[in-house]
């Protein structure tokens, strides 16, 4: 299963050849309501994909992409509400010292949750 719930598992990784950058997702399809569990979810699964990037297993899984730019994104189905962007806005600060980026992507879903299709 996908999404923030679960931390170990990369969602969706791609490389972008047009702007020759690597694109590791992450998915959300509950509402952002402000509770803490939430918030938690998603510092883990942050936690989980750069210690991916920075600890060496991207390289060593793709060598062929190593030294390319990394852009995180938070794939959501609803906006983050404002203690989501507060942490988003922190987590951004801190990923511009290391080169990568953060980005929140809106996206429609089926409306099942945990369906997968996201």
């Amino acid at each position: 299963m996908n999404g923030l719930e679960n931390p170990g598992v990369l969602d969706a990784f791609a490389h972008d050849t047009r702007a020759d950058k690597l694109v590791l997702a992450m998915y959300e399809d509950r509402s952002w309501s402000g509770e803490e569990i939430q918030l938690f979810q998603l510092q883990e699964k942050l936690n989980a994909y750069l210690s991916f990037v920075l600890d060496g297993e991207l390289n060593e899984a793709y060598p062929e992409l190593a030294g390319k730019r990394v852009e995180i994104q938070l794939r959501t189905v609803h906006e983050p509400d404002v203690k989501a962007f507060d942490l988003i806005r922190r987590v951004r600060d801190q990923l511009d010292l290391q080169r990568i980026t953060f980005e929140v992507v809106r996206i429609d879903g089926c409306g099942e949750s945990g369906c997968g299709c996201l």
